[in-house]
């Protein structure tokens, strides 16, 4: 065998020794951040203030008019208001002309603080509870939307 020959067999051998170590030291360092490092971010967030929680509203936007993308753009408002938008998406049709708000969940007070927050008259609350639900309001935006505090 030539010494170019190898050379090249070296060269190649020597990178993947190198590449081989450098995903050994990845796999390491991963152990030790998940194994040290993230336990302790979790520890530090495992005691949440509990009148936080109590006051955090969980609801969905739905677009009931049809405009692109409302439900979505309504959604970063809402959460500056300190609301927990978990989801957007359409409403089952696109013929809602007033703006409502459904009450998931046995507590009526989370859907009127959401419809005081943007507007809404107590008319446009409604109630539709069920133990499936794992939302605390349903947020449907009607034709009106232009009217909200939002």
């Amino acid at each position: 065998m030539s010494d170019s020959k190898r050379s090249e067999y070296s060269s190649v051998f020597l990178n993947t020794a190198i590449g081989f170590l450098g995903v050994l030291l990845l796999v390491l360092l991963f152990f030790l951040a998940t194994r040290f490092v993230y336990p302790r971010i979790v520890a530090e967030r495992a005691d949440p203030d509990p009148a936080l929680i109590s006051n955090v509203i969980q609801l969905e936007v739905l677009n009931g008019c049809g405009v692109p993308g409302l439900a979505t753009a309504f959604t970063g408002t809402l959460r500056s208001y300190g609301f927990d938008v978990v989801e957007t998406g359409n409403f089952d049709h696109f013929n809602v002309e007033n703006t409502h708000v459904i009450a998931r969940t046995g507590k009526i007070e989370n859907a009127r603080r959401l419809a005081n927050a943007i507007g809404i008259s107590d008319e446009f609350i409604l109630r539709e509870t069920s133990s499936d639900f794992y939302l605390d309001v349903t947020l449907v935006l009607g034709s009106d939307y232009e009217k909200l505090n939002l």
